[in-house]
């Protein structure tokens, strides 16, 4: 049986499920990237950026090319997390298709 409490509510809520999705995807994008791939407001990405961040699955680089630009990433504890937590939505998905 799944242990359903074992699925990541961190990761679980839409707006963070898409970051972690976009940045395990190609490893680290631009705020202004990811803010218009997601169409979110700037107030609603950061807020969701600084909840991964708190739980240390999403690290920040800074750059100054003309002007300030921040990168976002996954930790190694984001990758991991993020693995697991697709291996319990695997195991969801062949439970229910079975």
């Amino acid at each position: 049986m799944i242990d359903f409490d074992k699925l990541d509510k961190t990761i679980h809520e839409k707006g963070r499920l898409s970051i972690m999705t976009m940045l395990a995807s190609r490893g680290e994008w631009k705020f202004q990237e990811l803010r218009d791939q997601l169409k979110m407001s700037d107030g609603n990405l950061i807020t969701h950026l600084r909840c991964l961040q708190k739980v240390g699955y999403v690290s920040t680089e800074k750059e100054l090319k003309g002007r300030k630009v921040t990168k976002y990433l996954l930790t190694r504890s984001g990758k991991k997390a993020f693995k697991e937590y697709l291996r319990l939505l695997e195991q969801i998905v062949e439970q229910g298709s079975s």
